[in-house]
């Protein structure tokens, strides 16, 4: 049985991994931290720092902020993290890396097996069309999204940047230059509206010819699904920064 601390547990990706773990008979969620104000069937800590109840894995669906004390609670008690909180700096991306060392962390910008799957497909079709078509990523998500592009846009831009021999640079305002498409840019566009869930679609655009690669969510369940998952696959593993690629590598 894993034992799941969840952080942001009063959110809305709280309630829906809530649900999620209840279905569930191979993990439970022990307790739970959040700043804001509710109740849960487990006790609710307002921090890590705070919190007295003992778990396996940490599942944090919250807000950047909270990080440094999740690092914190996890190195201190070497209990695992699996991180799918989006918006995260470089900064704390590298203390995500440096904590890996003393505990084992589970990190992505999208916790779909599916939308990872499109991310290996995006990296072959990269490899096979260099040179000859570009590439574009157009990324839909809800108005209530604070952060643009969203993680996951990046995410698939960078396996498709180290998919590549010369690596491009990412072009996000277009609309401000007068110039010509540089052949070795990927462009990355948001858009917000209404309640899209998430909406990914990369393009490769050759002469007379036009490749699509898409995900679509049709509701926050998959996401929470995943974390879940990821939660019950770190119990127990060493010390390390792991992937979705880890997880689909093991099924």
């Amino acid at each position: 049985m894993t034992r799941i601390i969840l952080s942001g547990c009063l959110g809305h990706m709280g309630h829906v991994i809530t649900e999620c773990v209840r279905r569930r008979e191979d993990c439970e969620i022990v307790a739970g931290v959040d700043i804001g104000e509710g109740t849960a069937d487990y006790p609710v800590f307002k921090s890590f720092a705070d919190l007295t109840v003992d778990g396996d894995v940490i599942i944090d669906f919250s807000h950047p902020s909270v990080l440094d004390g999740l690092l914190a609670y996890a190195t201190a008690h070497k209990c695992a993290a699996v991180v799918a909180t989006t918006g995260l700096s470089d900064e704390q991306i590298a203390k995500l890396k440096s904590a890996s060392q003393d505990t084992p962390i589970f990190f992505s910008a999208n916790m779909s097996i599916g939308v990872n799957l499109v991310a290996e497909l995006a990296a072959k079709a990269a490899r096979v069309l260099e040179g000859a078509f570009d590439i574009e990523i157009v990324e839909m998500h809800h108005n209530q999204k604070i952060d643009a592009p969203s993680g996951t846009a990046l995410m698939l831009a960078d396996t498709i940047s180290d998919a590549l021999t010369e690596k491009p640079h990412y072009e996000f305002d277009r609309h401000s230059k007068r110039a010509k498409r540089d052949p070795h840019e990927i462009g990355i566009h948001a858009v917000r509206g209404g309640t899209i869930v998430g909406e990914h679609e990369i393009l490769f655009a050759g002469l007379d010819e036009v490749i699509k690669i898409s995900h679509s969510a049709r509701s926050k369940d998959l996401f929470a699904v995943g974390a879940v998952n990821a939660a019950v696959f770190l119990k127990d593993k060493p010390a390390k920064l792991y992937s979705m690629k880890d997880l689909v590598d093991n099924k």
